[in-house]
């Protein structure tokens, strides 16, 4: 046989399409040619096929070898094609039988001994090849990210040789098993580390709670960062497929994740806008699609290029992220938790007439207007953070840890998602009627704090949204006052 065909996968945004690897040997001089937009690596790979195959103990074709990947028009980049040209070549060679190779997909990089090295994006292309209903043959290093597919079936193997002798039939491989150990969110801090501070801690469990955004403005040494830390640790436990998407996004980003932790991203104030919502040639995710379920914590918030945080703007309404590029568009999911630190001047001592502050009136405001009013209108609590007496230090001793807290923020969530199917935060305009419903005595509240805190149609939805999640707490089914006086609480503007 002199032709043959061989499936495997490339990677686009969050995606993996199919790519048929197609090989013809047809007389003339010995030559081997890739067509079908391949980039450096994948043309590279001719060569280390070439070692792999004849240090595997076959014999490389002294013909004309043309390799086409199809779809033609879809640029191939790249060492996971390695293993699929290798056996095309082998089986249009006529050296290993081409019976069952159509119900496989191969993935790997090869060594020039015939050795299978691990390749990137692991779980995207496994998650595809599970959707298509057909086995998987990768490397062996990359097992450990597919083991949580319950329906992929999938082998591994160590060397170019071990999948020789599978397709032959002589030393069939071991097929995998989907892990049975259960994974647990790990987390970076605990908020019986943090002293004091009751009022944002509390402000900590609402936003936890209903998915709410927040900011923490305070002088530096108050507990805004180790606060902040403790959001991704007492969030609602992700489930089976949130934790798959986060997965697959690490897998995509080559980047380490702990099965069944929250994303918390914390990227510096140098990143650029680039850094934060992804991008490329070939576009890669952002910080805000690493944080997607997570926690997104942005600290020094005005130190930021004000265009870096300005892009946050769309994607904390539309929960994704479009990146266009004159090749096509990418998608993105960006469903993360937005939660902002600040100090409230450059020397970050203006609060409460503290002496040690010298900034002038005019270095203050240009300093807080470095964040504009749209971002703050989206950004539904404002808490302020004091600096801690030594009583409140003591006291704190025996202050709630995060598992105590997170037991109720799991309770107040199973009932977000009872009532609504989503948080809180995520209602539609159309549904806060339905859910937010208001009394007499709530209505005028709102009416007075809306004409004296010039509130917009975003900020008094928002509002609503949070006595929505307070309630929750509380156990209770409707708004009430005390509700809508603690969510108001939570819009101060800046002093």
């Amino acid at each position: 046989m002199s032709f043959s065909k061989i499936y495997t996968r490339s990677i686009c945004g969050l995606s993996a399409p199919l790519i048929e690897v197609e090989v013809h040997i047809s007389q003339g001089l010995p030559s081997l040619t890739i067509v079908g937009l391949p980039e450096t690596a994948v043309r590279e790979s001719k060569d280390r096929v070439r070692s792999a195959i004849i240090n595997s103990g076959f014999t490389f074709p002294s013909k004309r070898l043309t390799i086409n990947l199809a779809p033609a028009d879809l640029p191939k980049e790249g060492t996971r094609l390695d293993l699929p040209i290798a056996i095309g070549i082998l089986i249009a060679s006529g050296q290993i039988p081409s019976l069952h190779a159509h119900h496989y997909e191969f993935v790997g990089e090869l060594a020039l001994d015939g050795r299978l090295r691990s390749v990137r994006s692991i779980l995207t292309i496994a998650m595809a090849c599970e959707h298509e209903q057909r086995a998987l043959i990768l490397p062996t290093k990359n097992q450990q990210y597919i083991q949580q597919l319950s329906s992929l079936k999938w082998f591994t193997a160590p060397d170019l040789k071990s999948v020789c002798d599978h397709l032959s039939n002589t030393q069939p491989l071991v097929q995998g098993e989907m892990s049975s150990e259960p994974y647990h969110q790990k987390r970076t801090s605990d908020l019986s580390d943090v002293k004091g501070q009751f009022a944002a801690k509390r402000a900590l469990e609402i936003a936890a709670t209903g998915g709410h955004s927040l900011l923490f403005r305070g002088p530096p040494g108050t507990g805004k960062t180790l606060l902040s830390s403790c959001l991704a640790g007492i969030l609602p436990s992700l489930n089976h497929k949130q934790m798959l998407e986060v997965a697959n996004i690490y897998s995509i980003a080559n980047q380490e994740y702990i099965l069944g932790t929250r994303p918390f991203r914390a990227p510096h104030h140098t990143c650029s806008a680039v850094a934060l919502v992804g991008g490329g040639s070939q576009p890669k995710p952002g910080e805000i699609t690493l944080a997607h379920h997570g926690v997104l914590f942005l600290d020094e918030l005005p130190e930021f290029d004000r265009k870096a945080f300005e892009v946050l703007r769309q994607p904390l309404e539309s929960k994704e992220i479009t990146i266009s590029r004159a090749s096509g568009k990418t998608i993105f999911p960006a469903d993360f938790q937005l939660i902002a630190a600040m100090n409230p001047c450059p020397c970050g001592y203006y609060f409460n007439q503290d002496q040690r502050c010298q900034c002038s009136l005019d270095q203050i405001k240009r300093y807080q207007n470095r964040i504009s009013g749209p971002l703050l209108d989206r950004i539904d609590l404002h808490i302020d953070v004091p600096p801690i007496s030594y009583q409140d230090m003591q006291v704190s001793q025996q202050s709630e840890n995060s598992d105590t807290v997170q037991r109720r923020v799991n309770m107040a969530y199973e009932r977000q998602i009872q009532r609504q199917k989503t948080q809180n935060q995520s209602l539609k305009n159309s549904d806060l009627e339905q859910y937010c419903q208001l009394d007499q005595p709530c209505q005028r509240m709102l009416s007075l704090a809306q004409k004296k805190l010039s509130l917009s149609v975003r900020g008094y939805h928002r509002i609503l949204r949070v006595a929505r999640t307070i309630a929750d707490l509380d156990g209770i089914e409707h708004i009430q006052s005390k509700h809508l006086s603690e969510a108001l609480s939570y819009r101060t503007p800046f002093e």
